[in-house]
């Protein structure tokens, strides 16, 4: 792994009215992707529904869990049939178990995936460290 962790974004279309307009649902959601891919919940997943203000037709739920390596966060358009999640970690994990899981929950193949590494510079121990810093010195004499 480079850096702080991986940042795994998807958009999901063509997704289950049922699933995408139900709190309890996303709650489900949340818990279980937490649990699958092996990551440390911190507090309860924090859901809510949004009524889409000046645009009823953007209602959706919204919600995150808070993992000790950091977090996953859910936003539907159930009139849409479209989500977006995202998963964002410090430790490793398993990019294909976590589409499949949100694959067969939210019943689409139709997804926009995107990943990246976060943090790509932060130090994951001291000789790294150590380095980094002493090539910022060096280039400042």
């Amino acid at each position: 792994m480079i850096g702080f962790g991986p940042h795994l974004m998807v958009d999901g279309y063509n997704a289950s009215y049922e699933k995408l307009s139900s709190v309890s649902a996303v709650v489900d959601f949340l818990e279980t992707i937490v649990s699958e891919i092996e990551m440390t919940k911190i507090m309860p997943p924090y859901v809510f529904k949004y009524d889409g203000g000046n645009k009823p037709e953007d209602w959706g739920i919204s919600g995150f869990v808070i993992i000790a390596e950091s977090h996953i966060s859910i936003h539907t358009f159930p009139e849409k049939g479209y989500f977006s999640i995202d998963i964002f970690s410090c430790k490793e994990f398993d990019i294909d178990k976590a589409l499949n899981i949100i694959k067969e929950y939210f019943e689409t193949e139709d997804l926009e995936v995107r990943t990246t590494d976060r943090g790509t510079e932060f130090p994951r121990d001291i000789s790294i460290a150590t380095s980094i810093t002493n090539a910022q010195r060096n280039r400042l004499v």
